[in-house]
């Protein structure tokens, strides 16, 4: 393949695939607001129908707020052994036209569809044919994103939800992103986002007018990612061999926090938010890190590899409970605070018996294995 010709990519992204693979299933529940997870006081929401997000409701969300902001909720246990059936139906038919297959979870994917099985030189028509065979194999709805890159396919799939389909063409593809709230960047989550719309970067013309050197400067790494992203270049390969080794999240805050209580508050956001993650993956893991960075930049981790996997909200953070209390009291101001879960399998449950607040730690010492932690970093 040329490598100055454009890439032909298409971002698959099933709606509310768990909730409408229940829906499916169920029809006493279509139309109707549903959530797929446990329905008790230490519950998690893995998934929620689009009549429940009406409402609020969203993936990682403890089940009690989900239900104080939907009094007629339906809560549904998981079935993840459905889930990755009908995930392999979808597969098929994404095989069927390119062997360049890239799974991001069970429901989500990318495609090259540059030189493929059926030699239809339409990233569009194949876009199409795609969602109306899925359709017609599972009953269920895709959304999709077709560009040149996976970056800008990844966005425009997520424009025209549920079942729909955007196209940004290479012509088309700057202009798009000049406009484009930061926030909506993928790879700029929401405290990265804070800090740049501080610094006057708010949509994406705002972040091309800064240099190589200053988002590098600001952003380590990652400034060149958002050097090349402003200007709607990502020149990513598709790649079907692609397996994820962890799972995390980390922000960095404006003031630093002083205490365990105020470290805390800001865990319990990142769990959640590492919790989503896992559920839309139907991944869990044996090892939970702690990530903790002094005012003075010093970095400290701290790991803990448990018996058997965990995925949700409640366990995640009771581990991170203890491992924060091992670094009490703090020596200074923290100013970023993170949490990984590595050590990935299938579909994990949550360990019986773990507290649903790491502060009454009424753990079994056998449940884990310590790790030596990594100081500093």
């Amino acid at each position: 393949m040329d490598d100055a010709r454009p890439r032909k990519v298409i971002h698959i992204d099933m709606d509310a695939f768990f909730a409408s693979v229940e829906q499916r299933d169920n029809p006493d529940l279509r139309g109707k607001p549903v959530a797929v997870g446990g329905g008790g006081p230490r519950g998690v929401v893995a998934a929620a129908s689009y009549e429940a997000r009406q409402f609020g409701v969203r993936s990682a969300m403890p089940s009690a707020r989900a239900r104080r902001l939907c009094a007629d909720l339906i809560f549904v246990p998981p079935r993840f052994e459905v889930y990755r059936s009908v995930s392999a139906q979808i597969r098929e038919v994404f095989l069927s036209w390119t062997p360049l297959v890239q799974p991001l979870s069970l429901d989500e994917a990318y495609l090259d569809v540059t030189e493929n099985l059926r030699g239809e030189p339409s990233a569009t028509r194949i876009a199409q044919a795609i969602r109306a065979e899925i359709q017609a194999r599972t009953g269920l709805t895709a959304s999709a994103g077709v560009s040149y890159n996976k970056f800008l396919a990844k966005i425009a799939s997520d424009m025209d939800k549920p079942d729909g389909l955007y196209v940004i063409p290479p012509a088309q593809g700057p202009d798009f992103v000049a406009n484009l709230p930061v926030r909506k960047f993928h790879g700029i989550g929401p405290a990265t986002a804070a800090k740049m719309e501080r610094m006057g970067i708010l949509i994406g013309s705002d972040l091309h007018a800064r240099s190589l050197d200053f988002l590098q400067a600001q952003f380590g790494k990652a400034g060149h990612y958002y050097y090349q992203a402003a200007r709607g270049i990502d020149h990513r390969a598709v790649n079907p061999n692609q397996e994820r080794k962890s799972i995390g999240s980390e922000t960095t805050f404006r003031s630093d926090l002083n205490s365990y209580a105020a470290c805390m508050a800001e865990l319990e956001s990142l769990a959640e938010s590492v919790a989503r993650h896992c559920a839309k993956r139907d991944l869990a893991g044996r090892t939970i890190t702690l990530k903790l960075r002094y005012a003075d930049f010093q970095t400290l981790t701290r790991s803990r590899t448990l018996q058997r996997p965990v995925a949700q909200t409640a366990d995640i953070l009771a581990v991170i409970g203890l491992l924060l209390t091992g670094l009490m009291p703090l020596r200074q101001g923290v100013r970023l605070l993170g949490i990984t879960v590595s050590g990935l399998t299938l579909s994990g449950q949550p360990i019986a018996g773990l507290p649903s607040r790491p502060e009454t730690t009424a753990l079994e010492p056998s449940l884990f294995h310590d790790e030596p932690s990594a100081d500093p970093a």
